[in-house]
Parts: C-alpha cells; structure tokens; sequence
C-alpha cells in the first residue's frame, strides 16, 4: 500500500492545481521569513513532473507540480512561484511561450527550461530574437546537479540542506 505524503502535491487536475496554488499562496504569505521558495514544475510526462517536485520538496524547496502549460499559467497567476522549471516541448503552449508570459507578468520569478530534445533551437532562437533569454538544462539532468544549479545559479545558497542521517 503507498502512503501518501502530505508534502508531496500530486496535481492531476485543474480544479485541484487552482485549489493548491490558493492553499500555497495563503501559506507562503503566512510564512513569508521561514518560507522555503517555491518552485512550480511543469512536464506534460506527469512521472516526470511529480519526481522532480518530490526531490526538490525533499532538498528544501517548496514544489508543485501540474502536467499542461495553460494550467501552469492560471496557477503561476495565484501561486506566485520563485521559480518556474519548465518542460520545453509540450502540447499547446510550449514552455518557452510560458516562460515568456510568466517573465511579462511575473519578472521576478526565475525560469529554468528542461529539455531532453534536440529539436528546440528554433524555439530559443525565436525567442532570444525577441529578447528572453532563459537558462536550458537537458534532461535527463541528475538531481543532485539540479538541485546545485538551483542554489548556485539562482541565489538560493539561504536552502536549508535537509537532515541527512546514516545508516
């Protein structure tokens, strides 16, 4: 039997994202000093997504995940996130057309593309012609390299490390 954890989200639909990006947002301005950030994670692979969240929620972030672009957009909207880690390649809006609009409406949130495709140079090139420059990481990408990344290149160093305990 699997025990669901209460902070792992699994988001599996729209009703249910809008729900949590409200529940977060409520939180998050509850708990503005002791907030860890919050990262939404978008992948239309729905393993993909809900893996990454769970080691970025067990590596002391706050992550959500949700499965298609244009609900990202609605829950980025309430949510508020520090950080959007976006699939490229998804049906409908591509991550590199989310990442753009949430850049408009949301400047500081930072953004993180993932790709495992070779096939997105037009995207980035379309896109840097149009001044958005994004930080691309291929995927499979090791969690441990994300998680360094995220810290590093995005000023996170204030990340708690989790409690590590030997066996």
């Amino acid at each position: 039997m699997y025990e669901i954890k209460p902070e792992i989200y699994r988001v599996a639909d729209e009703t249910v994202s809008k729900a949590l990006a409200s529940k977060q947002c409520k939180e998050k301005s509850e708990n503005l000093e002791s907030a860890k950030p919050t990262i939404l994670v978008v992948d239309n692979q729905q393993m993909v997504a809900d893996t990454t969240a769970e080691i970025l929620n067990q590596s002391g972030f706050q992550a959500s995940c949700v499965y298609a672009s244009h609900s990202a957009l609605e829950i980025v909207r309430n949510l508020r996130p520090d950080y959007l880690l976006t699939d490229v390649l998804m049906p409908g809006m591509n991550g590199v057309e989310l990442a753009i609009t949430v850049s408009k409406e949301l400047p500081k949130t930072r953004i993180v593309l993932l790709s495992g495709q070779a096939g997105i140079a037009d995207i980035l090139r379309q896109a840097k012609e149009d001044g958005y420059v994004f930080e691309l990481l291929a995927k499979p990408i090791h969690p441990e390299k994300l998680i360094e990344r995220l810290r590093r290149n995005l000023s996170l160093s204030i990340v708690p490390s989790p409690d590590v305990k030997s066996k």
